[in-house]
């Protein structure tokens, strides 16, 4: 079996990772089973970029609603019917949380009963094959995929199909869905699904979607990758004006918008997250009429896209005023000024800027500035011991980078000269090694007779003496200290001189053994 925690793992952003652990905590912890559900599992095992995240639970996610405020996420918006959660996670991540259940369509055109129901039973009232798995969550599951209607085969494929051959009749928005993710994902519908959408098409069971249903495909279209050809699509099929009679390609900006989601790849390539959706509906709308957009905007059931489309436009000319003041007056101010800016403005700035300045700035910002960062020595400040490791290291860095942007370090030798003072002071040598005695000499040193005047090895007489001049082991040594002892208990020997120089274990006992054979020759000269 595919191991799909750990391919939730490598696939999910960072930030998008913590935010499945968070929601996974509060479920635990209010004691309700959950499951990573629908688009985000397709993307996963597809590859596509995952979007936002769609989480379902056996239960009411409503009430979970003050735990995940304490938690530090944002609630944004919820729905009663459906008993959903729309919030914001730490990190920017978007994310829904519903109740899995049941829909009963009872008459065409009438919203259906819904019902509390098991993870199995929510799986089937979904549209698509591709839509309608799950991944476990939960302790003792965790990592399970469910898949009742063979949704991976149908990814392998590349197809969309549909469940059953009403999906159309019952929820009519499924007829724009299709089309959105036959543009996105340039998958086919498979042929059945193709026979019914066409046949839902000729009736105009498009007449009976739900206002709902209209408010959730105009927020879908913020978050597209290429929404300009999602837009032609939906214009071809002429769904756009059931999204508004009014909306068509022609009201699109399209040279903004392409020029917008450039910039934004360009930002994600430097490592930012930036959530274009407010920017991409200014530009999708940039030609329709303010009643127009004002109808738009009310049926879209996140508020916090419509706050930030509202605004959008307002907080972009406040930051072109702060950049063309005394806050943005040098390079380097620049760049804490941006850097401090939500990636949003920047990017909107990027693309609306009229005044030169600004829009000089905001593009050095991007590009000619980041090429600056190479001309920091690190090999040399590497060299001088200013590495990470050092607590002011992230301090120098940025003053190094400060004085570069504006040009007060014109050269390396200049760079240089400013971090030497900086460089910590060498490390003290280490310590010579510790010389010790070979291992011949420390094996016998610890029991060799020391050398001393000539005569006193052989003071002693008899086994006394025999026993002194024998060669020394760690075992004898110590009898050979009680021979002594009773050879002369009357007069005992004299400590012997220390010698200047060390004994060495061979030579002693041939000196020993020479002295002993001149003690009697000494004896016979006397007589």
């Amino acid at each position: 079996m595919a191991d799909y925690i750990y391919t939730m793992e490598i696939r999910l952003t960072p930030d998008q990772m913590k935010g499945v652990n968070l929601v996974q905590d509060v479920a635990r912890n209010a004691g309700i089973t959950l499951y990573l559900t629908g688009g985000a599992i397709r993307d996963i095992i597809s590859g596509f970029t995952i979007r936002d995240l769609d989480f379902t639970v056996q239960g009411n996610p409503l009430k979970l609603q003050k735990d995940f405020e304490r938690a530090g996420t944002q609630v944004v918006g919820h729905d009663e019917d459906t008993r959903t959660l729309f919030l914001v996670l730490p990190g920017n991540v978007r994310a829904e949380i519903g109740m899995a259940r049941t829909e009963v369509y009872e008459k065409v055109g009438r919203p259906p009963a819904i019902t509390p129901a098991s993870i199995q039973e929510d799986l089937r009232r979904r549209d698509f094959t591709v839509n309608a798995m799950a991944l476990s969550l939960n302790e003792g599951s965790r990592g399970l995929l469910l898949d009742p209607f063979n949704g991976v085969a149908d990814i392998e494929a590349k197809l969309l199909r549909i469940l059953h051959n009403y999906s159309f009749v019952e929820d009519p928005s499924r007829l724009i869905r299709a089309t959105r993710f036959a543009a996105r994902f340039h998958w086919p519908l498979e042929e059945r699904t193709q026979q019914r959408y066409d046949a839902a098409k000729e009736n105009k069971y498009i007449e009976h979607i739900s206002r709902g249903a209209v408010g959730h495909e105009i927020t879908q279209l913020a978050h597209e990758d290429d929404p300009l050809n999602v837009i032609r699509a939906l214009e071809k099929e002429e769904w756009l004006k059931v999204l508004h009679p009014h909306w068509s390609s022609a009201k699109v900006d399209t040279n903004g918008l392409g020029l917008l989601m450039k910039t934004r790849q360009q930002m994600v390539d430097l490592g930012y997250t930036v959530d274009p959706s407010a920017a991409v509906m200014h530009f999708l709308t940039a030609r329709l009429s303010d009643k127009d957009i004002s109808d738009l905007r009310r049926q879209i059931p996140r508020k916090d896209l419509v706050e930030a489309w509202r605004d959008i436009e307002d907080h972009a000319k406040d930051l072109a005023k702060r950049l063309t003041g005394k806050e943005a007056a040098t390079p380097s101010r620049t760049w804490n000024l941006l850097s401090a800016s939500r990636p949003e403005m920047i990017l909107f700035l990027a693309v609306t800027a009229r005044n030169q300045t600004v829009a000089g700035k905001t593009k050095n910002f991007l590009s000619k500035w980041r090429q600056v960062q190479q001309r920091i020595p690190l090999p040399e400040m590497t060299e001088l011991l200013i590495t990470p490791a050092l607590p002011e290291y992230p301090r120098i860095a940025r003053d190094v980078f400060m004085l570069l942007l504006d040009g007060k370090l014109r050269s390396r030798t200049e760079t240089l000269k400013f971090l030497k003072p900086f460089a910590p002071p060498p490390p003290p040598p280490p310590p010579p090694p510790r010389r010790g005695r070979g291992p011949k000499a420390a094996a016998a040193g610890p029991t060799a007779v020391p050398a001393g005047k000539k005569g006193e090895a052989g003071k002693g007489k008899g086994k006394a003496a025999a026993t002194a001049a024998a060669p020394a082991t760690p075992v004898a040594a110590p009898p050979v200290a009680k021979t002594v002892a009773k050879a002369a208990p009357a007069k005992p020997a004299p400590r012997p001189a220390k010698s200047k120089r060390k004994s060495r274990s061979k030579s002693a006992p041939k000196r020993a053994a020479r002295k002993k054979k001149a003690v009697p020759k000494k004896k016979a000269r006397k007589r």
